[in-house]
């Protein structure tokens, strides 16, 4: 019985991430056309040196992407924030570049791809399994099952 009532709530919480991963591929998508400046603003936002740790995240780019599509879009991003194409910036542009030529140099490196991928799966476990433990424990409370982090506006 314990199971049968824990798979609908598997299911609930498949779908509710699907929906937020949907959104978020979205908002990559509307993101990946942004101009030159607006790119290297990305790229050196406050807390740059820890979104930049994902080089998924820089390349705006999904991690089941094949090679051809991953030199696509390195092509693509470089040529957007090359510090010879902004003159009027060549530091920053500078910064945003070495941030794009990392990034596709780690996901080209089996092993660092690899590694890479391990951590993405291990952060999307980790959250599933936190949601589920606070769902238990609104459950446990008689509360309403609404998990903060299911909730696309918050």
């Amino acid at each position: 019985m314990a199971a049968a009532g824990g798979e609908p709530s598997q299911i609930v919480s498949d779908e509710l991430f699907q929906n937020f991963y949907s959104e978020v591929k979205q908002i990559e998508k509307r993101d990946s056309v942004l101009t030159s400046k607006q790119q290297i603003d990305r790229l050196l936002r406050p807390g740059s040196s820890y979104f930049n740790l994902n080089p998924f995240e820089v390349l705006q780019i999904d991690p089941d992407a094949t090679d051809d599509e991953l030199k696509k879009r390195f092509r693509a991003l470089s040529i957007l924030v090359h510090p010879d194409k902004n003159q009027d910036d060549p530091d920053r542009a500078q910064k945003a570049f070495e941030a794009v030529d990392k990034a596709y140099k780690l996901l080209l490196d089996p092993e660092q791809k690899k590694r890479a991928l391990d951590v993405i799966h291990a952060g999307k476990e980790y959250v599933e399994h936190m949601v589920k433990e606070k769902r238990k424990q609104l459950k446990k409370e008689g509360k309403p099952l609404d998990v903060e982090e299911d909730d696309s506006e918050v």
